[in-house]
């Protein structure tokens, strides 16, 4: 992280599951795909329970200002590098979380938002860990500003899928215990 995580907090919003009541329609991140997902698919996704996604507003109101969406998924061992593969158990899926969307509203971008979200995506994503095993945080960066802004924050891209990074939960487990 660039900063000390005790430094990310923001009085003045907060991070909360979506729901009916957020205005949706206002949000608009310049990707026509992240902005359609927000709009038309997150809702039906959280009530089939594919994914669950959280929304940045400020306090008091529904107005978006940034989301991510968390969902449970696995990957191949021999897609991890060899490192990290051979502290795992020999399973031929390794369980993880995929941190599927992550987005701030073009208003709001460079004042730090998306650091913001994704330090909850992987706060959230190491508790959860405990309940629901997950060796991994897995992302797909959408494009190379993507790719770059999750290398950032120690993402690792994997080898032979482009775009495609991943974050041992035992780096984010030291994030959190420090």
């Amino acid at each position: 992280m660039s900063r000390p995580l005790n430094e990310l907090a923001r009085p003045n919003v907060i991070i909360e599951p979506l729901d009916k009541a957020h205005d949706r329609a206002a949000f608009s991140c310049g990707d026509k795909a992240l902005d359609n997902y927000l709009k038309t698919q997150a809702r039906q996704d959280i009530a089939k329970k594919v994914a669950v996604t959280f929304v940045l507003v400020p306090e008091g109101t529904k107005t978006i200002v940034g989301y991510y969406s968390l969902s449970s998924t696995s990957i191949r061992l021999d897609r991890l590098p060899s490192e990290l593969a051979k502290k795992l158990p020999k399973y031929p899926d390794i369980p993880s979380t995929l941190l599927g969307r992550l987005a701030v509203d073009l208003h709001y971008r460079g004042k730090g938002y998306g650091e913001f979200l994704l330090v909850d995506a992987l706060k959230k994503s190491y508790e959860q860990s405990d309940k629901i095993g997950s060796a991994v945080i897995l992302v797909d960066a959408k494009n190379e500003a993507a790719q770059d802004f999750y290398e950032r924050y120690g993402f690792i891209a994997l080898p032979d899928l482009t775009g495609r990074l991943f974050l041992p939960m035992k780096t984010v487990e030291r994030l959190f215990r420090a």
